[in-house]
């Protein structure tokens, strides 16, 4: 049996501009008591379990996130994934992965970076704006020297990051690969993602 290939997959989270707009986030917020279902759990597991092993670091105060911090946690889970590995953000994990490959020499072979819905500056977002030091320098070039492959990927209908998030890493990538669905029920909140499968399988096929 083949060696699964890791993929170290950085979730979302929230910036505020200061301490006040985060106590009354939390004050205001819609509580949902339902579990929802992502693609990146019991979906991606039945159709990749056996090609890939996905790890799944839990980053620091997720809802009001600090870029110094999610990097410290980054760079500690790192260090300990295998030389060959993938690396997946979405939303504001996609923002942390396009500023930290932007600005860091990587040791390792990234085999593909996938960015689903990442923000690109505070124009970008909808419903609240980038802090917390996640905001990216003018110079991207990086990324693509880092990783093999970049593949960003947007919703039109998305709520929360709108589609000038793309454009805005158009104008700096010429490498990369952009993909523009119609609908992922908005922030990509959904339960199933066949285009992100097919696209690791052929990852799979490929470094093999």
């Amino acid at each position: 049996m083949n060696k699964q290939i890791q993929i170290l997959y950085i979730h979302g989270g929230g910036t505020f501009k200061n301490n006040e707009e985060y106590i009354e986030y939390l004050k205001t917020k819609e509580i949902k008591i339902e579990e929802t279902e992502r693609w990146s759990d019991e979906y991606f597991d039945k159709k990749l379990l056996k090609k890939f092993k996905m790890i799944k670091p839990k980053m620091p105060c997720k809802e009001n996130a600090k870029y110094e911090e999610w990097k410290i946690q980054f760079e500690r889970y790192l260090e300990k994934m295998d030389q060959d590995l993938v690396l997946i953000g979405t939303s504001l994990g996609g923002i942390f992965l396009a500023k930290y490959l932007s600005e860091n020499k990587l040791n390792k072979n990234i085999i593909s970076t996938y960015l689903i819905a990442p923000p690109f500056d505070a124009k970008s977002v909808n419903e609240e704006e980038v802090f917390g030091g996640f905001e990216l320098k003018d110079n991207l070039e990086k990324i693509e020297e880092n990783c093999k492959k970049v593949v960003f990927m947007f919703s039109k209908n998305d709520n929360v990051v709108n589609i000038s998030a793309k454009t805005g890493y158009q104008e700096k990538l010429k490498k990369s690969k952009f993909i523009e669905f119609k609908d992922k029920n908005g922030h990509f909140r959904i339960s199933k993602f066949p285009e992100i499968i097919e696209m690791l399988k052929e990852d799979y096929k490929n470094f093999k």
